[in-house]
């Protein structure tokens, strides 16, 4: 399995495939081939030390697909929202899993407007929810604004590229970022244009996938792909200060490739966030200052608890490290090259998902494996997504399954 690399240029969507160790998480056939490590075998006598239970299943269209995206479910007033990339969007009860509304948009754009031989509405940035509005971004350049009681639309704003990560929705705006590097401030409650922001440079190429933003305290924060972590203030787009995570260095555009495409935690005062080919750092997020500072190369997501920051690095390793300075706490190498998404802490244990289906549960004291369950037989490449004691992980077909942890 390889990593996908988008080519930036004229072409929105001209993708390039490398032939090197970095890694995609979808779409992976023949390991000998490609000339790839092939996933750690998992341990036939395996014994759990935790009682998983399912609690629903379920399933939006056909997921996030070819289209190299991460979709993940969002969580909202006790209800689950999900979309997927061939333009269906739908409403599930978080508890039971029950449909509360669906939609399917296809052809004539959503509005009814538009070419009718194209399809519209591939979702593939999102969705977000927040009282009673539901956001999503589309792989077409749209940004759409959904009631979220019905389904029913509400507006629909036009941007330059792609929408492959969710936007969020904080008061009276609702922030988007696209693929061709810019960020937009809209207003949530009809969708107008308040602001652009354009970054000075994007590199020529880096990794498909954009990392999520993060709103606090009047402040827009993001991970560029230029390896950077960058602070917007929220109301204008104005930058107030950027913190680099990665040299760039390197001898190829290949070594080169620095994203921060994982997302940036907050805790405090204190900001966590890591990119390929280069560090996991911690800021200060009034000013940017760095704290501490040290290597780890990923393109996921990380969390953190009250301990610990918890990452996967780009060979699938799962770490835990000191959040007070960054030091190794412990390391996991049983699912190496298993593709694994980003953690989700749940409790006593830190869940990811792989690329085979199966998702694992890993105790946070020591890192040892306590729990595994197979969701479906398709990869799973977004980060799972925890609200209480429920996790919720989703495929790249689209099939969502909930899950409980409980005494064994």
């Amino acid at each position: 399995m390889k990593p996908e690399v988008k080519k930036h240029g004229a072409m929105k969507r001209v993708w390039m495939v490398a032939l090197t160790s970095l890694v995609v998480l979808a779409g992976c056939h023949s390991f000998k081939k490609e000339n790839v490590q092939p996933p750690t075998p998992l341990a036939k006598d395996f014994k759990p030390t935790v009682q998983v239970t399912k609690l629903w299943t379920s399933s939006v269209g056909d997921g996030a697909g070819d289209s190299g995206v991460r979709l993940r479910p969002a969580f909202a007033d006790g209800v689950l929202y999900a979309c997927s990339t061939d333009g269906k969007i739908a409403a599930f009860d978080a508890a039971s899993g029950k449909t509360l509304w669906s939609k399917s948009s296809r052809t004539q754009g959503w509005f009814g407007w538009g070419d009718k031989k194209r399809a519209d509405a591939l979702y593939a940035g999102g969705p977000a929810a927040a009282g009673d509005l539901v956001v999503v971004g589309t792989l077409d350049g749209h940004i759409y604004g959904i009631n979220a009681k019905d389904g029913s639309p509400r507006w629909e704003s036009v941007v330059n590229s792609e929408v492959i990560s969710a936007p969020v929705i904080s008061g009276n705006l609702v922030v988007a970022r696209t693929q061709d590097g810019r960020l937009y401030g809209f207003d949530s409650s009809n969708g107008e244009r308040r602001w652009v922001y354009d970054q000075d440079t994007v590199p020529l190429l880096s990794l498909r996938g954009n990392g999520p933003l993060m709103v606090a305290n009047g402040v827009v924060f993001y991970g560029s792909d230029a390896g950077k972590l960058v602070a917007l203030r929220l109301d204008n787009g104005e930058k107030l200060w950027e913190q680099s995570l990665a040299s760039g260095e390197g001898r190829t555009e290949i070594e080169r490739l620095s994203d921060a495409d994982g997302s940036i935690l907050l805790q405090g005062n204190t900001l966590y966030s890591a990119a390929y080919h280069g560090n996991l750092a911690a800021v200060d997020g009034p000013s940017g200052r760095p704290l501490w500072s040290r290597p780890f190369s990923t393109f996921t997501s990380l969390d953190v608890n009250n301990n610990a920051i918890y990452g996967v690095n780009d060979d699938s390793q799962v770490w835990a490290f000191d959040k007070n300075g960054g030091a190794d706490m412990w390391k996991n190498d049983s699912l190496k090259y298993r593709w694994l998404t980003g953690p989700a802490v749940q409790g006593d244990y830190v869940v990811v998902g792989d690329l085979e289906g199966y998702v694992h549960w890993l105790q946070t004291g020591d890192g040892a494996l306590a729990g595994r369950e197979r969701l479906s037989k398709k990869a799973i490449r977004a980060q799972p997504l925890v609200v209480g004691d429920t996790v919720y992980v989703e495929d790249v077909k689209g099939r969502i399954g909930a899950y409980r942890l409980g005494a064994r």
